[in-house]
This record gives C-alpha cells, sequence and structure tokens, in this order.
C-alpha cells in the first residue's frame, strides 16, 4: 500500500517530508507526494503523518 496525497489540498507544509523523508517528498510544483510504499518498518510514521496533516491532505491509498 503507498500513502496518497491530495495535491490540491496540500498546502505545502512540509510537515509530512520531514517527519518520514523515505516515503514523502516535495514533487516540481511543491506538493507532498508518496514515492514509496507503506511497509510495517514505516507504517506508524507513516499513520503519524496522515493524522498530524493539518488539511488531511493525505490518505493511506485503502
Amino acid at each position: 500500500m503507498r500513502a496518497v496525497v491530495d495535491k490540491d489540498t496540500c498546502i505545502s507544509c512540509g510537515l509530512c517530508v520531514s517527519t518520514e523523508p523515505e516515503v514523502f517528498e516535495f514533487d516540481d510544483d511543491g506538493k507532498a507526494v508518496a514515492v514509496s510504499d507503506t511497509t510495517e518498518e514505516n507504517k506508524d510514521m507513516v499513520q503519524q503523518c496522515i493524522d498530524s496533516c493539518p488539511v488531511d491532505a493525505i490518505s493511506n491509498g485503502e
């Protein structure tokens, strides 16, 4: 599974990118994007990104 970022909602705050840089990074438009899958090792940090997003732009991809 891969997290999904709604680019129309994302405000580029960087919280997800700084919290889990192995999964999230900024694209060429300056919006966050998930670049790798959620794994057993990073699932708690990905969930923290989902829960902490100030505009609820991240979902778990389900």
